[in-house]
């Protein structure tokens, strides 16, 4: 039976984020979120997490969560909850709510 390298003993994660790193080419008629810094901006969340907790959750790249007009976007799980990584509060938003478990509802993705 194969042992996990880092001694979880149940598969998930506490938090779970899917940044979108889709990139659509020149001339869509669709922005990507690639082209808006998405990968860059996963990197550095990746890093600040490992650096703030130990706790078990995972930043990830995902394919395309469909909301590029408002992105970067991200969504966390298992709660749920979307944002537009459009500035510096909503990423930190994005980074308390990873290491806390708290949502600020101000700062969460709006579809007006």
């Amino acid at each position: 039976m194969p042992v996990d390298p880092k001694g979880r003993t149940e598969p998930g994660y506490v938090r779970h984020a899917f940044i979108c790193g889709h990139d659509r080419p020149e001339g869509a008629t669709r922005p990507s979120c690639l082209a808006k810094g998405s990968l860059e901006i996963m990197r550095q969340l990746k890093q600040r997490v490992r650096e703030h907790t130990k706790a078990n959750i995972r930043v990830q790249k995902s394919g395309c969560l469909d909301f590029c007009e408002f992105g970067p976007t991200c969504v966390v799980y298992p709660e749920g909850v979307w944002y537009g990584l459009t500035s510096e509060e909503s990423i930190e938003a994005l980074f308390h709510h990873l290491v806390t478990g708290e949502v600020d509802h101000e700062k969460t993705l709006k579809l007006e």
